[in-house]
């Protein structure tokens, strides 16, 4: 029997159970759908949060713990090896900074870097330059919006209540200092660290530059960055250092990290959340592949009963077809093939709808996320909710199709079984 003679007597026979045959591929079609969709949502979330991190400013750096700052000799060390553009340390330092300008004033958080090794690295201000010498000093984007009076305060005061009347919060971004800041004169005053309270000495700066706004609009920056000479001329002061190690490309950041920790330094870097986010999310997706499996088993009960069902309408066809020679392993291969047609069906039908339910999720769940929480400026534009590569259109077609042909094995190893002179004793 020719394989063109085969092909013909499924879909013969499957045109003449229509009805049953579609209703069957319609049962396949939302077993695979649903595992398509389903593991989809894994690769989406991935790819938004991966891409969210990929995006961040500080992914070509590592941080280098330790409560105390490198020697010169270390650091000496590091910027020799390859790929490493600047080894710069930040000193946080440990209690807050009053600031007063007319009759305002702010309390903010400082930090002392080296201003030569800061001047290598790409600007991060949005005016000014950075400090030449002790006295002068870069605030954070929010810095005069931080200045505030006695009226100011007040307005925030009733502001808040409105606000926290309607449902909302008041962050006092509106109300501060509303002139030109930069260039400015500022006093300062540094906390005692034993009393914990602000010394009677103050000391002038000269605001020389303002940092950009943050990454995130929730993110306020009132900060003050100033020159590592500050250390030297207030020894009395508390500071931690932190020390960062600039890379230069994304693709070098894990060689020079694993040579770090080859040399015992204790490191760490965001790109490192990429790959413990790639291990969980294989674990996730093969979790949601899974569940959706047990969807497509489900509807291989359907494609169970049908084969089952179209065997013992064909029993005389068996017999004719046994008759006139046709081997066990051609009626056996018929009917798998009819199986494997219904399981391609629905799988060629659920790759076409679960591309269309994904371009559908895309569009309306990040306006339903926006809507369920109540916030009219969300932004969910960078995140995709799913997607659809070919591996898992691959992988999900395959189990499918396996499924579908396992299921009508058994029913397709009962046909070769049926005997002949039983079979042609069956009216019709």
């Amino acid at each position: 029997m020719l394989f063109k003679d085969q092909l013909s007597f499924v879909l013969q026979h499957m045109k003449k159970n229509k009805l049953r045959v579609t209703m069957t591929v319609l049962a396949a079609m939302i077993g695979c759908a649903f595992l398509i969709v389903l593991a989809s949502v894994g690769f989406g979330l991935q790819e938004s949060i991966k891409r969210e991190i990929l995006n961040q400013e500080d992914i070509t750096e590592i941080n280098l713990w330790g409560d105390e700052p490198l020697t010169q000799e270390e650091m000496t060390e590091i910027e020799e090896m390859d790929h490493v553009n600047v080894v710069l340390t930040r000193y946080e330092l440990s209690d807050s900074i009053r600031t007063t300008l007319e009759d305002r004033e702010a309390e903010s958080m400082g930090k002392a870097v080296n201003m030569e090794d800061q001047a290598k690295l790409p600007s991060t201000l949005s005016e000014g330059r950075l400090p030449e010498n002790a006295n002068e000093i870069v605030v954070g984007y929010h810095f005069a919006q931080r200045l505030l009076n006695d009226k100011d305060r007040e307005i925030i005061e009733q502001k808040s209540k409105e606000a926290d009347e309607q449902g909302t919060w008041y962050d006092g971004l509106g109300e501060g200092y509303k002139g030109e800041i930069l260039n400015r004169e500022v006093t300062l005053q540094f906390m005692d660290p034993e009393t914990m309270e602000y010394l009677d000495e103050s000391h002038t700066f000269t605001i020389v530059g303002i940092l950009e706004a943050p990454d995130y609009e929730f993110l306020v920056d009132s900060s003050i960055l100033f020159s590592e000479e500050l250390l030297e001329e207030q020894p009395d002061l508390i500071a931690y250092p932190a020390t960062t190690i600039y890379v230069d490309t994304l693709e070098n950041v894990l060689p020079v990290l694993d040579q770090l920790k080859e040399n015992n330094y204790q490191v760490y870097s965001p790109i490192e959340q990429v790959k413990e986010l790639d291990l969980f999310f294989l674990i996730f997706k093969i979790g949601l592949i899974f569940i959706g499996t047990i969807s497509i088993l489900i509807a291989s009960i359907g494609i169970f009963n049908t084969m089952t069902m179209a065997v013992t309408e064909r029993t005389r066809e068996i017999g004719v077809l046994k008759a006139i020679g046709a081997s066990p392993s051609i009626i056996q291969r018929l009917f798998l093939m009819e199986s494997a047609f219904i399981g391609l069906l629905g799988t060629i039908l659920a790759v076409i709808v679960s591309y269309g339910l994904s371009y559908v999720i895309n569009a309306v769940l990040p306006l339903v996320v926006s809507y369920a929480l109540s916030e009219d400026n969300t932004d969910m534009a960078g995140i995709t909710f799913s997607i659809i590569p070919v591996s898992l259109v691959l992988l999900a077609g395959g189990i499918s199709i396996f499924v579908a042909i396992l299921s009508g094995w058994r029913p397709a190893r009962k046909a070769t079984k049926i005997e002949v002179i039983q079979a042609l004793r069956q009216e019709l």
